[in-house]
Formats: C-alpha cells, structure tokens, sequence
C-alpha cells in the first residue's frame, strides 16, 4: 500500500501554495475548492459541480482543465493558471472584452461562463495560434452560455488567435 500524501505542493499564477492534507485540505477536495475556498481566487467559478458546463475551467500546464472534476491532490507540483492569472493585457481578454460587432454581439453577458471560457480558448491558443472554426468551436464546445453568445465567442477567440499571430509577426 502506498504512503499517504502529507502536503499538496501548487503553483498557482506563478506563485507556489502548500497545503497539509488533513490540516488545510482533504483528500477528497477538488481543485476548484482549493482555488476557490483555500486561495480566494473566485474568477473561477462553479456552476453544475459534475463537469458539464465548463465555468470552472483552469489551464494545467497549459491545458484547459475542469477544476470541479479534477482531485487538487493529483496535482502535486503542477503549475495551475486561474483567470486572475492573466493580464488585461492577454490577448485573449482583450478579446473577449472588446467583442461587439454587429451580427454577433458580445462575447460576454452575464459574465458568470466568461472565466471558464476566456480560460478554454487560451488553452487552445496555446498550443494552436492559426485554429480554424471547428476547431475553436471544438475547444469552447464544454463551455456553457445561458446568455447564449456563442457567435461573439467564437469570434472573439478568433480575434485573440489574430493578435497573437500578429505579435508573433512583429517579435
């Protein structure tokens, strides 16, 4: 039988957490609650609890991650990156904020979905800077809008891929 972790070792938007297992956290206790609850980091948000609507979705090294579905203890030493991790300088945010054009509208109503997938499309940009349509629609396809701006996301990813190609060009 393995040993039983002691502590849970984060980095979170660039900054290392610890945490001791029967102390600060349980076993049982999701990413989403350690970010939320232990962290204070309330960009990420948690809607259905069962992974069906995507608001609560984080970048793990890299990729774009349930946090609600994920075991923070499963996490030990990985790099984690929230909505507050990104600057409102990001391309992506940029894009998602300054999306409303006539024929699709805003990338953001409510609010409540737009960390989780602000956060899905960077993930896709990532390790895609040049997605097509179905690819992108692919990446968001977790997310979850009761609003319904589904047209305005789609264009605002594709306005963010546009940017981060362009910085590329002039780097």
């Amino acid at each position: 039988m393995g040993r039983e972790m002691e502590a849970l070792k984060l980095r979170v938007n660039g900054t290392w957490h610890e945490f001791k297992v029967g102390w600060d956290i349980e076993p049982q206790h999701t990413l989403a609650y350690v970010l939320r609850e232990k962290l204070g980091l309330t960009g990420t948000k948690i809607s259905c609890d069962t992974g069906e609507c995507g608001a609560c979705t984080v970048l793990v090294d890299g990729k774009a991650t349930l946090s609600c579905m994920t075991v923070a203890l499963s996490l030990d030493g990985h790099e984690v990156t929230t909505i507050e991790g990104l600057g409102l300088d990001d391309p992506v945010v940029r894009a998602f904020a300054n999306q409303c054009e006539p024929g699709y509208g805003t990338a953001m109503q409510c609010g409540f979905c737009t960390p989780g997938f602000v956060m899905s499309a960077k993930g896709l940009l990532m390790e895609n800077a040049d997605p097509s349509e179905d690819e992108i629609r692919h990446a968001i396809s977790g997310n979850l809008c009761r609003c319904g701006t589904y047209p305005a996301v789609m264009r605002a990813v594709a306005h963010a891929a546009e940017d981060i190609r362009n910085r590329k060009g002039a780097a």
